[in-house]
């Protein structure tokens, strides 16, 4: 069921994060290091996250229906957006720990074998991490690559705190290093959260597509146009993998439906050929009538910020 679809990676991350709580709780039980314990914590985070990306991208890959006529994908969106919120948590439970422990610092024991479980479960969040990266590239799913980084993410958190803790078993003189190390992990992990909500945000406000993008779509509609034609209202947006594409395409008025029919589909199959996963809606009008030059009036502007590409 789960073959080639996205869903089998998000049980990935589920797998990954059981696995990897199971390990990091280990650790700090064996050590008690504050540090490890907000490792720990970003596992339970990453657990959580996993759970509602395989919920998120199970209803955006349903169909469009009556309700949702353009289907589901910005489920993707309430997912990482919510990811993004749990990592801000999870980073002043993490921040309040290491508070704590600045106020009253503990030795740490047993460190030697608690870091080996700490690499152990680094290494999974790296292998899964890669594999939902090259998914999310297939798929193209804001969810998956939401997941991937943040996985990522506590790979190299994990890691910096194992070179850290690694210099208390030479000198445990230097215990203040933990709660330090905590409260570094904390604000690299805001950064992470508030990074994954400015893109949810951006994704449930409509937000116009890469500028990248954008060209590629008008350099398609140029290849089409000339002096008997023109284009103007490109408007832009992303629903999940969905890309959205409108625009007034301007031809002479004494051209037949199905010519205008014909290079309507010429145009479409260009751009979907270089855009994957776009649905194209173009509005034909005559260019020698006047009120055909309406665009800006339903905010059509997207290919302002390309008028001067011509690549």
């Amino acid at each position: 069921m789960f073959a080639d679809s996205p869903k089998r990676y998000a049980i990935y991350s589920i797998g990954a994060s059981i696995l990897t709580l199971a390990l990091k709780f280990g650790a700090w039980a064996m050590t008690d290091s504050v540090g490890l314990l907000s490792d720990a914590t970003e596992s339970l985070v990453n657990l959580t996250a996993g759970i509602l990306a395989l919920t998120a991208i199970t209803i955006a890959m349903r169909p469009a229906d009556d309700d949702h006529t353009y289907g589901h994908g910005k489920a993707e969106y309430f997912s990482s957006g919510i990811e993004g919120v749990l990592i801000i948590v999870a980073a002043f439970a993490i921040g309040y720990a290491a508070i704590s422990r600045f106020l009253s610092p503990q030795p740490l024991t047993n460190l030697g074998p608690g870091l080996i479980l700490a690499l152990l479960s680094s290494v999974v969040n790296y292998v899964v991490a890669k594999v939902m990266l090259n998914a999310a590239h297939r798929f193209d799913s804001i969810t998956l690559e939401a997941d991937a980084r943040h996985l990522l993410t506590d790979v190299w958190t994990s890691i910096g705190l194992v070179a850290g803790l690694a210099i208390i078993i030479a000198m445990p003189e230097w215990k203040i290093l933990d709660p330090i190390i905590a409260t570094i992990m904390a604000v690299n992990i805001v950064f992470t959260g508030v990074s994954l909500l400015k893109r949810s945000v951006a994704g449930l406000m409509d937000d116009a597509l890469p500028e990248e993008e954008l060209k590629t779509i008008v350099n398609a509609i140029r290849s089409y146009t000339d002096s008997d034609a023109s284009f103007h209202g490109l408007r832009t947006r992303k629903s999940g993998p969905k890309r959205f594409i409108d625009f007034h395409l301007l031809v002479q008025g004494d051209m037949s439906v199905k010519a205008s029919h014909d290079l309507c589909g010429l145009i479409e199959d260009l751009i979907k050929s270089k855009l994957s996963r776009a649905e194209v809606t173009i509005h034909v009008e005559p260019l020698e009538c006047e009120s055909s030059y309406d665009g800006w009036k339903i905010g059509g502007t997207c290919a302002e910020k390309v008028k001067d590409s011509k690549n």
